[in-house]
């Protein structure tokens, strides 16, 4: 048993144990091109919040994981089959209600590790930061960590070639061969603010993409993936000890 791990927990350890900070991976349930599981952002979350905070618990920070959330914000795709989706004001309620109990059981500290793009934490905590003043509350997001391009030949933002390349290394018996693979190819906006980024509508999937990839993945490989994998998580272990040594009232100097 991982110690950790609050589903590998028992309540044998917990009845005296106190953690400094709790991690709660956000994902979602959604087509991943053809090739790749719908749970690609449920096994990353697990899989990063998993070794992150190993990481971090081996250098003394009392980190504990919790079970993931599955389902994401999913708006944009509500005709691809079997993508669930979650509205935010949805997200709200769950996130609300599990930082109440943190709260009163003493735990001060959040950090939400989100792996959907489509998940927006930051509205939501502004306001439950005012519900809960004595609540250090956080969110980021892992595939924002690094500099993609240092690793992967490909850009791209939905089962694309970093994406692909995680889950060969966490769960190679769920990627296809990748001759199976879409190429990812993305229709872009007619409208010109909105490709040059700083004009903003949700994207129709269904009419953006063929395949509802987005980044060709036919470059990804297990060994790419290792190596992300390893640098990815040496960056959330390293925030998760920020978070754990950080005091209130002297988080600015």
């Amino acid at each position: 048993m991982r110690p950790y791990i609050l589903k590998e927990a028992n309540w044998k350890d917990l009845q005296t144990f106190r953690f400094e900070l709790a991690i709660l991976p956000w994902g979602a349930t959604e087509a991943h091109n053809y090739h790749m599981p719908y749970g690609t952002d449920v096994y990353e979350a697990d899989g990063i919040a998993a070794e992150g905070a190993k990481k971090a618990w081996e250098k003394g920070a009392k980190v504990v994981v919790l079970p993931c959330v599955p389902f994401g914000v999913n708006t944009g795709q509500s005709d691809i089959y079997l993508d669930i989706n979650l509205n935010p004001s949805t997200q709200l309620i769950i996130l609300q209600d599990i930082i109440q109990v943190l709260n009163r059981q003493g735990l001060k500290k959040l950090l939400i590790l989100n792996s959907h793009g489509g998940n927006n934490f930051q509205p939501m905590l502004r306001e439950l930061g005012l519900k809960f003043p004595e609540m250090m509350l956080f969110t980021c997001n892992w595939f924002q960590s690094l500099d993609k391009s240092k690793y992967f030949e490909e850009a791209g933002d939905h089962a694309d070639e970093m994406e692909t390349c995680l889950i060969q290394h966490l769960h190679p018996e769920l990627v296809l061969p990748l001759e199976e693979a879409g190429d990812g190819a993305e229709k872009k906006s007619v409208i010109r603010g909105v490709r040059e980024k700083w004009a903003w509508a949700e994207r129709k999937w269904s009419e953006v993409s063929a395949d509802t990839g987005i980044g060709n993945p036919k470059k990804a490989s297990p060994e790419k993936g290792r190596l992300y994998f390893n640098d990815v998580t040496d960056k959330v272990a390293e925030l998760i000890e920020d978070i754990c040594q950080a005091k209130p009232g002297e988080l600015y100097r």
